[in-house]
């Protein structure tokens, strides 16, 4: 008898392949921390640690040729992943629909969620203090386990209920939307700045 792995997810890991650009978009994202007055009244009234352009600014790659670069480059690993998905587009692409930043001070955390009405979604890792705190993935199915045991801490970690990616800075990581996701409580000192977007057909 034989057994084999059905209904993968997959979870890109790629880099961004430009040191000096992530300084540079370090500098942008701290930058936009201070002067955007809506997103740090949107973040307080929210109990976000920090900082997020979420709810403020749309137009980010129009507004800051950092940010432009940025958007010309992570089309590049979307297609990628959306190849390795083996997506049927149909001759078209997939297009950046939102881009957002986040400063998560010490201890912040965003917990588990989905982004709907995208098909990709995925972070761009800016500043990655020490101790900054994983990308911790769930399996799609776990609502439907029921009395299914626990999997053994050695399981591989396809058969893991949760995976944790550690981000370094100029790590793009990549998922399908509808993939449940959450940024764990970050246990050091620095604040940890990211980009996040997500891509629709």
């Amino acid at each position: 008898m034989t057994s084999r792995s059905l209904f993968a997810t997959r979870f890109y890991n790629g880099a961004l392949g430009r040191t000096a650009l992530v300084s540079e978009l370090e500098e942008a994202c701290r930058s936009l921390a201070e002067a955007d007055e809506a997103g740090r009244r949107w973040s307080r009234a929210h109990g976000y640690r920090g900082y997020t352009s979420y709810a403020s600014l749309n137009d980010l790659p129009a507004r800051d040729p950092r940010f432009g670069e940025l958007a010309r480059l992570l089309n590049r690993h979307v297609a990628a992943f959306a190849r390795d998905c083996a997506f049927d587009l149909s001759g078209r692409r997939l297009k950046l629909d939102s881009l957002w930043v986040n400063v998560l001070k010490p201890g912040g955390a965003h917990s588990g969620h989905i982004h709907p009405h995208s098909v990709v979604s995925g972070t761009v890792y800016v500043a990655v203090p020490p101790g900054s705190g994983a990308l911790k993935l769930e399996d799609p199915r776990l609502p439907m386990m029921m009395a299914a045991p626990p999997r053994l801490a050695e399981a591989p970690e396809e058969l893991k209920a949760f995976v944790y990616a550690e981000p370094k800075p100029g790590s793009v990581f990549l998922w399908e939307s509808w993939l449940r996701h959450e940024v764990v409580p970050g246990t050091g000192n620095g604040e940890r700045i990211s980009i996040s977007f997500n891509y629709r057909l």
